[in-house]
């Protein structure tokens, strides 16, 4: 384990049944206290990075540690100090917004006390107010990733893992997810590995990036310094340099 971070991961692989090479070698690291960014076109191997490191996928090859932990041989381990937001992860409809929170919070812990401090900076980072009190059937889109953000940050684990955490929102809730998101890595000192394919936002949030495609890691760095290397405006004129020069 590499001093100082979070997150290590050497040359890791995955293929799936079939042959299908996901990821194909990959090696970097998150610093504590960090907002680390994966980015890359669809299928280039973010989501299975994702699963490998929050314990749901076993790795073909290479080796991932969180805070010294391998994630595969120390797995029960490594869950008690991580977090993990899919994609695609929903709230249950009928219970109100507090009940959901409740309803994982005391998932995590059986200390009356500690409950009820997850409840409360579970309730600042949704900046939800009021709506908790209501269904989240009620909920916009941008109000139930606000909560999911919030159910997966409350019990302050020292690595999120974060998927597309703004897909599909406005840019005004999409601000606020990622203004908890931050002040939740100001306040813990925790690090944070996310994946999006809004360029603008991964450079507005992340302290580095990696750039993936094809299962390859093509480029990483700070946004300014990648800016820099590739003589682009913004991230997302590298991302089409780093993946245009790749497939040419």
């Amino acid at each position: 384990m590499r001093p100082g971070y979070a997150l290590t991961v050497e040359s890791l692989r995955k293929t799936y049944p079939g042959g299908v090479e996901a990821v194909k070698g990959i090696s970097f690291s998150v610093r504590r206290g960090e907002i680390f960014g994966l980015i890359g076109p669809n299928g280039a191997g973010k989501t299975t990075t994702l699963r490998i490191v929050a314990t749901l996928l076993r790795p073909t090859g290479g080796r991932v540690e969180v805070y010294g932990m391998d994630v595969v041989d120390e797995a029960m381990e490594v869950k008690k100090i991580i977090a993990y937001l899919p994609e695609e992860s929903g709230a249950y409809r009928n219970l109100r917004g507090e009940e959901f929170l409740r309803f994982i919070a005391r998932l995590n812990t059986d200390d009356a006390r500690e409950e009820e401090e997850m409840m409360e900076y579970a309730a600042e980072l949704s900046g939800l107010g009021d709506r908790l009190r209501d269904k989240v059937a009620t909920y916009s889109k941008g109000m139930t990733r606000r909560l999911l953000v919030a159910a997966t940050l409350m019990r302050r684990p020292r690595l999120a893992i974060l998927d597309e955490p703004t897909s599909g929102l406005d840019v005004l809730s999409a601000s606020r997810v990622r203004a908890s998101i931050r002040r939740y890595v100001e306040e813990t000192g925790a690090a944070v590995l996310l994946s999006s394919h809004n360029m603008l936002e991964v450079e507005y949030l992340c302290d580095r990036v990696a750039v993936i495609h094809n299962g390859v890691l093509v480029a990483e760095g700070e946004p300014r310094s990648l800016k820099e290397k590739y003589g682009a405006r913004n991230l997302e004129e590298v991302f089409l340099k780093v993946v245009g020069g790749w497939e040419s």
